[in-house]
């Protein structure tokens, strides 16, 4: 797609906006335009006061314009005139209104928490989500209630607190979808006893560093790829080393990415209840065979029911189950089936996701034309985990949404009262700092309004190649962001 701006606006908000109406388009800045080429030429001005933006989208011949305008004084002025026009134009060129208005970020709840603490009360927050940003009633209503949600855990959260994720960047098979930095060629899995010796170094020192800097660890999260495709003296390697840094029963929460059910066994959730993990995640995506074959998934249905009742009687407190809608061969009717037998079940939390195709991801090689701008029947499909699930006694606790979903449609966690998982909402609400262990870890460092990222090396054999040099700067810029912001 070629996006022209004539004027001051983040280009990387308007080429999200475009993705509503075209998902998977690519925007390089050289392209040469066919008779196909989606375009958008926008122009954003500022005078007297107020901002305005035109913006006009076609297609071949098809054309479509939008305009808007927004007082200066009004909060994010700028973005949302831009939102507007876009929007219009993009409704009347792609005869399709967005369910989530002109959001396109990653953290939509923040909004509404945003809006919750200026004063408004949740009425007031649904029609502002409504009438100022164009969400449908229902997406309203549904990120309002989980910002209230939200705002009863956040506003408990201790001064001082912080998180720490570990990476481990294997899995058994690569998801047809996925594009992660996990590895499952045989040559990478050799990697894990080294890396699992440079990992517990890190561990030590990252602990080290949080103590000193006063902070004390509310949740941890052991995460992926899979980090039960370790074996079972692997896993309990691991997790020995993290309790040698830390007191799990310290700990408002301890968990484990279990989410391939064909890498769970009794042996290895013993260990887990052992070093004290309070959470895990199964993760069918589906309980339909032909499905899971055709996504990569190694596991059948069967599997699933095997390993959650493996992790059930294990004695860990809580237990995650992933669904996704949408997925490829798979309509409302059979992908019902597998919410309602999900429910039946009554996992502690179940996370809904909605299909989303990563660039790298490998089913484009495939299936191009797999991106879809209203997502057929998947809208239906998110509806009724939503519909079913609040009937079965659960409560939406955390929202995320993706570029390029299914109908730009949106992941939600559900949660039986007082199993909400604590790192999810921390993460998503960037309420607190969490330090990063592992290849591909991104250590998100948080002080009142100022955030920053420090990211380790994306690939296990970059990590392993450090030098002292590299490993001390590392840990010298956390330093720094909190020394320059005390």
């Amino acid at each position: 797609m070629i996006v022209t701006i004539d004027g001051e606006t983040n280009r990387n908000y308007v080429e999200n906006l475009c993705l509503i109406f075209f998902p998977g388009s690519k925007f390089a800045r050289d392209e040469v335009a066919t008779e196909d080429t989606p375009m958008l030429h926008l122009t954003v001005r500022e005078n007297e006061g107020v901002v305005r933006a035109h913006a006009r989208m076609s297609v071949g011949a098809s054309v479509a314009e939008g305009s808007a305008e927004r007082d200066l004084t009004v909060d994010k002025a700028n973005k949302k005139a831009v939102g507007d026009a876009v929007l219009a134009a993009g409704g009347k060129l792609c005869g399709y209104q967005p369910s989530w208005g002109f959001l396109t970020g990653i953290r939509p709840a923040k909004i509404a928490t945003d809006l919750l603490a200026s004063g408004l009360d949740a009425a007031a927050v649904r029609r502002t989500l409504r009438n100022e940003y164009f969400l449908i009633p229902k997406k309203a209503a549904l990120l309002t209630t989980i910002a209230v949600n939200e705002r009863s855990i956040i506003s408990a959260l201790a001064e001082g607190s912080c998180s720490v994720y570990v990476s481990i960047p294997f899995c058994p098979t690569r998801c047809a979808y996925c594009s992660f930095v996990s590895y499952s060629t045989k040559r990478l899995l050799s990697l894990i006893p080294e890396y699992l010796a440079r990992l517990e170094r890190d561990i030590r020192d990252t602990f080290a560093l949080i103590r000193s800097l006063g902070l004390r660890v509310e949740t941890l999260y052991v995460g992926g790829g899979t980090p039960t495709t370790l074996s079972e003296s692997e896993l309990e390697r691991l997790l020995a080393a993290i309790v040698q840094c830390v007191d799990p029963h310290t700990l408002a929460e301890f968990t484990v990415e279990a989410g391939r059910p064909d890498t769970i066994t009794k042996e290895k959730m013993d260990v887990m209840l052992k070093y004290g993990v309070t959470r895990v995640s199964i993760n069918p995506q589906t309980l339909n065979d032909a499905v899971l074959e055709r996504i990569g998934r190694r596991h059948t249905t069967e599997d699933f029911y095997r390993a959650y009742d493996i992790a059930r009687s294990s004695g860990v407190k809580y237990i995650n189950t992933d669904l996704i809608a949408g997925l490829p061969g798979e309509g409302f009717r059979k992908f019902s089936k597998s919410v309602d037998a999900i429910l039946a079940m009554r996992p502690d939390n179940i996370t809904y996701h909605t299909f989303c195709v990563k660039k790298a991801a490998d089913i484009l090689r495939s299936d191009a034309d797999i991106y879809s701008r209203t997502g057929g029947d998947t809208m239906k499909s998110v509806d009724y985990t939503q519909f079913k699930s609040k009937a079965a006694g659960y409560i939406p606790y955390y929202i995320y949404r993706q570029k390029n979903s299914m109908g730009n449609l949106e992941n939600v966690g559900f949660s039986l009262p007082g199993a909400q998982g604590l790192y999810n909402i921390f993460i998503m609400e960037e309420v607190h700092s969490i330090f990063a262990v592992g290849a591909g870890g991104s250590t998100k460092m948080v002080s009142g309004n100022k955030i920053n990222r420090v990211f380790m090396p994306k690939y296990p054999y970059e990590y392993l190649a450090m030098d002292e040099d590299a490993i001390a700067a590392h840990y010298q810029k956390i330093r720094n962001f909190f020394e320059e912001n005390e």
